[in-house]
């Protein structure tokens, strides 16, 4: 698992791409290799790229509200492909409707993810998570 670098993409057919150009440049100036994958990504496309560039997290976007219907599942099938210790990350606006945080926040955590950030995520936070969390996993 390369610790610098990272896999990014937006899920579905969700075809927003201004903020996915805004985290590849931003992650690309923190010091990570970024794999951008545009958008309309699917869940194959994301572990595909992820044992290719032995990245250690994919960073999911979704800006259209069905993240929730996109990430199922997709713990599950990176552990099948033998990316049992990768972090996933998901942002954006994740689900139809309004709903508090929290429990967005909880159903990706129950869906598998590491971390889950809202539309108006502080990217510089982010970054200092991330860092924690790869550090964390290669001390394992």
């Amino acid at each position: 698992m390369n610790p610098s670098h990272l896999v990014l993409g937006v899920i579905g057919a969700d075809c927003h791409s201004v903020g996915n150009k805004i985290l590849d440049a931003y992650f690309n100036e923190a010091g990570y290799h970024v794999t951008n994958l545009g958008v309309m990504v699917s869940q194959d496309e994301f572990i595909d790229a992820a044992v290719e560039t032995d990245a250690s997290a994919i960073l999911v976007s979704s800006l259209y509200g069905h993240g929730e219907i996109d990430c199922e599942g997709l713990r599950a099938k990176c552990i099948e492909r033998g990316l049992d210790r990768i972090l996933l990350y998901v942002g954006g606006n994740l689900v139809v409707g309004k709903m508090p945080y929290k429990d967005v926040e909880k159903k990706f955590l129950d869906m598998g993810f590491n971390r889950v950030f809202g539309p108006q995520c502080d990217l510089a936070e982010v970054v200092k998570l991330l860092k924690a969390d790869i550090a964390k996993l290669n001390l394992a």
